[in-house]
């Protein structure tokens, strides 16, 4: 942290972290007054970072499926935010949009064809369970489907399924995909599918067996990890979504080091982010560090193999930042400038520091 982070911390600030144990048991968002944890693995819309590469999958897939072109497959590494962008594409979708999002890949054709149905409104889901459906043939299923797509048209309606984790989608289920990509009028497809999953997806739709399928995909995209700049901008993003960017900071060195660490993957982020923060609450820093963000990465196994013996505690580096304000206010106003501030001194107890917390990941 550069001399003038440090001289940020208010004198109030500066005798809690000296005089005090660590918050035992406090939760860095009431802390850092979060209103939700910024850092979270759940799939929020909200937090979409409009990366240069997301930004660009958003857009292509949203005019794909208003242009019904049919068939579209979205890419991406483990932890770029997939299922993020899907949940966004469905949210910006106009309310002409029938929308399904399949997050099972491991549904059987039947399967599939219902809960598709379901999700149209075509019937509820206990009538898909209980009622006519239930016992309904493969064929009766696209035939029923086939209908309500066709009854969209003269709204200009249309129906979008977004199947996440495609990768594992069997190879029934992908013939029969391939089967309603054709369900058309003589002027436009009735079913937008957009087909989501990890790199491998692209292995198998480019098989031989798969050919037919893979001619009828209209668009490619793929997600790729965030850049150096990127981090910084996510991060910023979703404290501020949080409305807590004015109450923690990430200094340029943890920006680095997230970086390399998480290899610019977003889950990975927010893993580190999450327990970094948790570290910063605990000794009341409002400035993540390097550090920091060391010990978060080797608490969850991230990154390279750091000697730890060589690491200061967050204790010991805000007693650095004491240290510096003193020097920095002794500098500008004098000997007598901090005349009640008291002096730094060894605590009588020596609180845990982070490599001793529990490291289970959050």
């Amino acid at each position: 942290m550069a001399e003038a982070d440090y001289l940020l911390y208010s004198r109030n600030t500066l005798n809690s972290i000296v005089s005090t144990d660590p918050r035992d048991g406090i939760q860095y968002e009431e802390f850092y007054g979060f209103v939700q944890s910024p850092f979270t693995l759940a799939p929020d819309p909200r937090f979409l970072y409009l990366s240069a590469s997301h930004d660009e999958a958003l857009r292509r897939l949203l005019q794909a499926i208003g242009k019904k072109e049919g068939l579209a497959v979205l890419t991406g590494d483990i932890g770029t935010g997939k299922t993020t962008l899907c949940r966004t594409v469905l949210e910006r979708l106009d309310m002409t949009s029938f929308t399904s999002l399949v997050l099972n890949p491991f549904l059987s054709v039947d399967e599939l064809l219902r809960e598709a149905l379901v999700d149209f409104g075509v019937v509820s889901r206990d009538a898909a369970r209980s009622g006519r459906l239930a016992a309904a043939s493969t064929h009766e299923l696209v035939t029923t489907l086939h209908e309500f797509l066709a009854s969209l048209t003269p709204i200009g309606g249309k129906g979008v399924l977004i199947i996440d984790e495609a990768q594992h989608l069997s190879p029934q289920v992908l013939d029969e995909l391939r089967e309603l990509s054709n369900l058309e009028t003589n002027h436009t497809k009735l079913l937008q599918i957009v087909l989501v999953g990890q790199l491998n997806l692209l292995t198998a739709l480019d098989a031989p067996q798969n050919d037919l399928l893979a001619e009828r995909v209209s668009l490619r995209v793929e997600l790729s990890p965030l850049s150096r700049e990127d981090v910084e901008g996510y991060i910023t993003h979703r404290l501020s979504i949080s409305h807590g960017s004015s109450s923690v900071t990430f200094d340029p060195s943890a920006l680095d080091l997230l970086h390399s660490a998480s290899a610019g993957v977003p889950r990975v982020i927010n893993l580190l982010c999450d327990r970094a923060l948790m570290f910063g609450a605990r000794f009341g820093l409002r400035v993540i560090t390097a550090d920091i963000i060391s010990e978060a990465a080797h608490a969850l196994g991230y990154g390279p193999e750091t000697s730890r013996s060589r690491m200061p505690s967050p204790r010991w580096l805000a007693a650095g930042a004491a240290v510096l304000l003193m020097l920095g206010a002794l500098a500008m106003y004098g000997p007598f400038a901090l005349p009640d501030l008291p002096l730094l001194s060894r605590p009588a107890s020596h609180p845990a520091a982070p490599s001793q917390l529990p490291t289970t990941a959050p």
